[in-house]
């Protein structure tokens, strides 16, 4: 009888065991941050773009930021834009994305590219967001955008050869079909590693905006196993 006794009591230690070493491993697995609630949610805080639109450098996590120089929410945005962007990782590479759905912004989209292949474009960037919010200055042609090239140091006969340059023709047009395949709805919006697209107006404004990019860039990091 006693040996029974004993090997029913290790029977049924054995099986306790078993139990609490299951129940052990659910519970980690219910609170391993994989499915952990996520913070952020497709369809409310961003959305996941039908199909992936290539990046410049696969190898980093691009971030791109569709913008107009004639939002005013875009201008409001640059300076909290930019103090994000400096804190950026090496991993992720930062893009701008000029918004075209309206001639009178392929030719603000040209003036950006003008400025970026003449490398002017730290001192033209801002200088045109000012130009067109503070000042209200509409920039509805080349000549007044000339004008404001060579108010900035810009030689004006070089800034013409550029911005008419077949060069910057197809920098604009390739920018045009990205907004296009990023199913953009307005500005400012970003798009992490061209598969997700954010708006401030999901997120409370622009800075909730911001959250919800640095969580995406957290996933494709996570995703890419860097």
């Amino acid at each position: 009888m006693q040996g029974n006794s004993t090997s029913l009591k290790e029977k049924l230690m054995r099986n306790l065991l078993s139990t609490t070493m299951i129940s052990v491993a659910m519970l980690v697995f219910v609170m391993s941050p994989a499915h952990a609630e996520e913070p952020y949610k497709a369809g409310d805080h961003y959305h996941v773009l039908a199909e992936a639109v290539a990046t410049s450098n696969p190898a980093k996590i691009e971030v791109a930021e569709v913008f107009w120089y004639g939002c005013s929410h875009c201008y409001t945005f640059e300076p909290v834009l930019n103090k994000w962007t400096q804190g950026l990782p090496d991993d992720v590479e930062f893009v701008r994305v000029p918004a075209i759905w309206h001639p009178i912004m392929r030719l603000h989209a040209k003036a950006y590219f003008t400025a970026k292949a003449m490398k002017s474009l730290d001192q033209l960037h801002e200088a045109i967001f000012e130009e067109m919010n503070p000042k209200k200055a509409k920039l509805k042609t080349e000549e007044e955008i000339a004008d404001l090239f060579e108010a900035n140091g810009i030689d004006r006969a070089r800034f013409t050869k550029v911005f008419n340059s077949a060069g910057i023709n197809m920098a604009v047009d390739l920018a045009a079909k990205k907004q296009e395949r990023y199913s953009t709805q307005g500005t400012p919006e970003m798009v992490v590693n061209g598969k997700y697209r954010i708006s401030g107006r999901d997120n409370g404004g622009n800075a909730g905006m911001l959250k919800v990019a640095s969580y995406l860039i957290e996933r494709e990091r996570s995703l890419m196993g860097q």
